[in-house]
This record gives structure tokens, sequence and C-alpha cells, in this order.
């Protein structure tokens, strides 16, 4: 970086943070800092979706996976109208009726206490590694473009995310995320127009060499569940859409932070459909710099011409090829993909923390003035946490890899235990524990059988993992179920078929507090 480089990346980062801190009275109480007192617009909540979906791991691993192989990760994208559909149809009409902050109070009142801390426990693990997964990711990149010391630059960014989430609160994060969404859109716009532009024999170039080498293809579309074929991302990602839309903290924060059911929906519809076009951008921009270095293969080092160097090739092309302040604000719009995914699981984390843990099972008389110090003291923890978990991820080589496998492990197939709560009206608390805990040894089975070389291993692709524990999970549910009479049933909490009663009361509650 030269000094305006420097200049546009200290800039954006200064107002980024002090936009966050300009929140610091609006997050003063309790559904202040948790819900944004539950009057956002749609459109501003949608993009904050979408600017979480966008992380640096999209910002790398999109063009690194398109530039090393193809684009059957698409299929992962094309999964999200179906997950969306299903959240607006149901799951956000029932935690608006709800009103719980936490997302896992639905399964206190429907399973009972121990369902609810599973599913609170799970979700934390899982943050967890996705706090440290981002923020490593982006150290990385940032390395390579400044020589920066990787540490430095994990603990740097790690104090500012961490600096504006807990002055602000949720409604500083949902405000910011919404503008640095703008800000990695037009990343991948310039990236995409000077690839064009630059290429030695014309843009038409690109598709000539990128499309010789299948750098467009979908991947395979045989129906087999053993490698990473286009059906088996597309099931893993209607899997993990689902349980980000169902049962995601950060996304049910979302979901009571707008001002009314029908905003809520429009803010899953506007997150879903600006990541999908904007994710095929990514996707060309990785297509699009493998033929730049084919048609210019002296302009590449040997480093970054193996396979494991994949995801260092775009923060090279930044470094080498853009013009001074362009490449500024490149580096910015990485900064952005990092804060506006970090900061949302650090708000939720300490949500959850107070909501799950503190409130509901040490201090349930807690006062406005406890909770929000419990919440601002977390929430400095989660951030030294997960800065700390990106130093630890220094000595692995594939953090996508790595991160994908920690979530199909730590998510513990919880969307099928919220799946059977809301889809089963004859399981019980102890059906489901049952189904839980053969769920998790199944999950471990599949997750650990081959790598520790046990006698029965898993046929099944990686992915394939949380896609298991879930239907596992869900079956095991409906079956044991089945093996008691109905005699003495009693009518559990809330499920999709009382969603008509629920969506009444919700617009009462709304005209009510408009009076």
């Amino acid at each position: 970086m030269d000094f305006l480089d420097s200049i546009v990346l200290l800039i954006y980062i200064l107002a980024v943070t002090g936009f966050g801190l300009l929140f610091y009275r609006r997050a003063s109480s309790t559904e202040g800092f948790t819900v944004a007192n539950r009057r956002l617009p749609g459109w501003v909540v949608g993009l904050s979706i979408f600017g979480t979906y966008l992380s640096s791991i999209s910002f790398l691993a999109l063009p690194g996976k398109a530039y090393s192989s193809n684009w059957s990760i698409l299929a992962f994208a094309l999964s999200l109208p179906i997950a969306a559909y299903i959240a607006t149809r149901w799951f956000v009409p029932l935690y608006r009726s709800t009103r719980d902050i936490s997302a896992y109070a639905y399964l206190e009142r429907r399973f009972g206490l121990w369902a609810r801390i599973y599913a609170a426990l799970f979700y934390l693990l899982t943050q967890l590694a996705r706090m440290g997964t981002i923020i490593f990711l982006v150290a990385l990149a940032l390395q390579s473009l400044t020589d920066w010391n990787i540490v430095y630059i994990i603990l740097i960014s790690g104090v500012i995310i961490t600096l504006y989430t807990v002055v602000g609160g949720i409604e500083a994060v949902i405000w910011t995320d919404a503008l640095q969404s703008i800000v990695l859109t037009l990343g991948a716009i310039i990236c995409v127009v000077i690839l064009l532009v630059t290429m030695p024999g014309g843009a038409e170039q690109i598709f000539v060499i990128a499309s010789a080498e299948e750098k467009f293809s979908l991947g395979s579309f045989q129906l087999v569940f053993t490698e990473p074929t286009f059906w088996v991302i597309l099931v893993y990602g209607l899997v993990i859409n689902l349980q980000n839309f169902g049962i995601d903290q950060s996304y049910v924060q979302r979901y009571q932070a707008a001002v009314s059911t029908k905003e809520a929906a429009k803010s899953v519809w506007i997150g879903t459909l600006i990541y999908i076009p904007v994710g095929v951008l990514f996707l060309f921009v990785g297509s699009a710099l493998f033929s730049f270095y084919q048609a210019q293969p002296g302009l590449l080092p040997a480093a970054l011409q193996t396979a494991d160097a994949a995801d260092k090739v775009f923060p090279y092309f930044i470094a080498t090829e853009l013009p001074s302040g362009v490449r500024g604000l490149l580096i910015a719009a990485l900064f952005a993909a990092a804060m506006s995914s970090v900061d949302t699981s650090i708000n939720s984390s300490a949500t959850i923390l107070m909501t799950d843990g503190y409130q509901r099972l040490f201090n349930p008389a807690a006062n406005e003035r406890s909770q929000i110090i419990f919440l601002r003291t977390v929430t400095l923890i989660l951030g030294a946490l997960g800065t700390s978990t990106a130093l630890l991820m220094i000595s692995i080589k594939s953090a996508l890899d790595v991160w994908w496998n920690l979530a199909g492990i730590f998510s513990g197939g919880m969307i099928g235990l919220f799946l059977l709560g809301i889809l089963s009206r004859r399981v019980r608390s102890v059906e489901a524990g049952f189904a839980v805990v053969i769920g998790l040894i199944i999950i471990v089975w599949a997750a650990l059988s081959s790598k520790l070389g046990w006698p029965i291993t898993n046929p099944l692709h990686p992915l394939m993992t949380t896609v298991v524990g879930t239907l596992s999970i869900f079956f095991v549910g409906v079956l044991l179920s089945r093996r008691h009479n109905r005699k003495g049933y009693k009518k559990p909490a809330q499920t999709i078929y009382d969603l008509q009663e629920l969506e009444l009361a919700d617009e009462t509650t709304v005209i009510n507090d408009d009076l």
C-alpha cells in the first residue's frame, strides 16, 4: 500500500467506527442493545442480512474456489430462495408472535429447558469458530497486501470490531453492516471492470480461456453423495440456510428488530435476492483471475501457482494490478467483509449469554442496569475470544474447509430439533431428547470416522454431515413419537399449525404499539 491507499483505508475504518459509536444512546437499554427497540425498516435489516452472508469467507473463498475449480459452490446460493420462502412463510411469523429476544426460548416452551441450553451452547460454539475464521481470513489477505505482521492485524481488527459493537449494540451492527454491504458490492464491481479492460486479448479472452478449462461449470450433476457434486452442495446449502433463517440467533434478532412482521419478511427476501447476483459477481472474479494469469503467466509468482494458494490470488491481484486509491478502497471492502460478520456474531452471542444464561439460569430478576452491564461485559469477552481463535488458526491452511467442518459438528443438527418442534404436534420432550442424542452420535461418527480410521467409516462427503444430523434428529423424533398413544395428549407450544392465530396476535400487537 502506498500513502493514498493507507489514507483511504484509515478514513474508512474511522468513519465506520465513528458511525457505530453514534448509536450509544439507543443501546442504553436491553431492548435497544439487543433488538434496536423493534423499530428498524425492512430494507436496512435486509442489507444487514446480505452483509452478514457476504463475509470475508465469501470475499476471498468464492473467487478462490472459482479460480482453483469451478462454480459448483453457486449451488449453495441457489438454495437461498427455497430457504427464504420457508422462513417468511413460517419462521418469521412464529418468532414475531413470541416477541422473544432469544431464538431458543421457543425450544424451551416446546421441549423443556434442556433443548434451550443445547441449542444455545452449540450456537455459541459455532459462532466462536466463525468469528475466528473470518478474522483470520481477512488478516491473511491484509498481510499479503501490506506486509504487516498477521498477529498485529488480527489484534487491531478484533479491537476495532469489538469497540463499536460493545458501544452501539445491534442497531450499530445493522446500520454499519448495511453501509459495508454497499462497499463490498462496489469493490466487486470495480474488480470486474478492471479485469475486463486489462485483459491483453480483450474482454472476450476471459470467457475463451475460462470456458476451455470449465471454470464456469456448476460441477458434476451426478446423483451421488460421496463427492461435492451440485446436488450435495445444494442440499447442504438448503439445510445450512434453513438453519440460518430458522434458528440462528443473529437472524432472529433481526426479525425482532424490524418494525413489523411484513418488514421482517421483506428483509429476508432483500438479503437473499441481493446475495445471489453479488455471489455470482465474486465467482466471476475468480474465473476472470484464472484467465488473466493464464494469459500472462509471468505476472503470478510461483508460490501462488499451487492449489493451496488459490485464496491468496485475489489479494495479490489487488496489491499488484489496481491503481493507487482504488487499491485502498478494495482493501477497505475486504476489511468491511470481516466487520459485517464478526460484529453480528459478537452481538448475537452476547444476547444469548444474557437471555439464555444470565437471565434464565442465574438472575431472573436482573434489573435493566444489571442486564446492560452484563451485555457490554460479555461483548468484550467474546471479542477477545474471537480474536484469540483467529490467532490459533494462523497455522491452518484451508480456513474455509475448517469452517465448514466445524460448523457441521458444532451446529449439531439444531435445525432438526427446531423442525421437530414446529412440524410435529406429537413429539414430546422425551422423544426429542432421544432424537438429539442419537443425532449427535451420528454426527460425530459422520465427521470423525474417516479421519480417525474407525472400523466403520462414513462413505458420504463431509458436507453431508449436517444434512445427516438434521434428518436423523427429525425422523428419529417422529418415529419415537408414534410409539405412544394419544391418551393424555397435551397440546404443545406453538407449531406452524397455529400460525393463523399467531399472525393475528402479532398484527394486534403492532396496532396497539402504534396507538
